[in-house]
């Protein structure tokens, strides 16, 4: 698959991210992550991303993070394409990048680079090098330490012609409108703020139809009627789901910090896919907090 291919497939339907199987003593977990990766292929989501943010790519050691893309890859290479997280600093994120392409993705998710600030140029340059060191497709993630501008994005672009895609985990409006305007219809975009559901709609409106589902980890067929409600304009489907599942789910989603990684596990626990506990500094969801998930989860009906 090259990149236009990829960028063509990106440019439609629902994506998601599933979560990272680990055992009890927190090892990773293949069948786990197997039986994980048939159950959600069957969905209809139009691709996956292997060790992405709520995958923990973060929390996974450079001798896991192998093991974790070939399974998805070997699982899902007759269903669905997969697309591998990387990220951390730069030459790093080059090693994971050609792993990732060696094993069989289809593209890369560009996750933000380590915690140290950086200049626009010093980004860019991060980008640059990561999307050269490949000939797959790769998408960046704009989203805490990664801002990048129009002008910069443009000049990605011409550099970089796998460079294809462009996700938001911003959620600002004005820079998400100027890079549309300005990049047209050289990228493809996704919506990428947790639970982006709930800013769907409007993400639409500005020229954004597509994003990555975290629900679809767990009530999969809730996720693909939300998106077809989306597509479709059904209003009256979207603001139901969104009073009766949307918003309670983020009442407790909103309770700690990392919750939306952990409140996902709970669920994939809940739906009958335990997926094993968060690593630290993520920490799993409270007892009354994993009762009050059953029970929203319990009105979506059986998945």
């Amino acid at each position: 698959m090259n990149p236009q291919e990829l960028k063509s497939i990106l440019s439609s339907g629902l994506l998601s991210f599933p979560v990272t199987d680990f055992d009890a003593a927190g090892e990773f977990n293949p069948a786990g992550y197997v039986r994980r990766l048939e159950w959600l292929s069957q969905y209809g989501a139009t691709a996956l991303f292997a060790a992405g943010g709520t995958g923990e790519f973060f929390s996974l050691a450079p001798d896991e993070y192998g093991s974790v893309i070939k399974t998805a890859v070997d699982t899902c290479a007759s269903s669905v394409p997969i697309l591998a997280g990387v990220g951390g600093p730069t030459r790093l994120a080059i090693q994971y990048a050609q792993e990732a392409e060696r094993l069989g993705a289809k593209g890369l998710l560009l996750l933000p680079h380590y915690l140290t600030e950086a200049s626009q140029e010093g980004v860019a340059a991060h980008v640059e090098q990561v999307c050269r060191s490949v000939d797959i497709g790769v998408v960046v993630y704009n989203r805490n330490v990664c801002r990048l501008t129009p002008a910069l994005l443009e000049q990605l672009a011409e550099r970089c012609p796998n460079l294809i895609g462009y996700k938001d985990g911003l959620g600002d409006i004005e820079l998400m409108v100027s890079i549309r305007r300005r990049l047209g219809d050289r990228f493809s975009y996704l919506g990428g703020l947790p639970t982006a559901e709930v800013y769907a709609a409007a993400y639409k409106a500005l020229g954004v139809p597509v994003y990555s589902s975290a629900v679809f980890n767990f009530l999969p067929r809730t996720a693909m009627d939300f998106y077809r409600a989306i597509a479709a304009d059904d209003h009256e489907t979207v603001g139901k789901l969104i009073d009766d599942f949307f918003l309670p789910y983020l009442d407790i989603r909103n309770r700690r910090s990392g919750y939306a990684v952990s409140i996902v596990k709970a669920g994939a626990k809940i739906a009958g896919y335990d997926a094993g506990p968060v690593r630290a500094p993520l920490t799993d969801l409270l007892p009354a907090e994993y009762e009050a998930l059953e029970a929203l989860m319990s009105t979506q009906g059986a998945q």
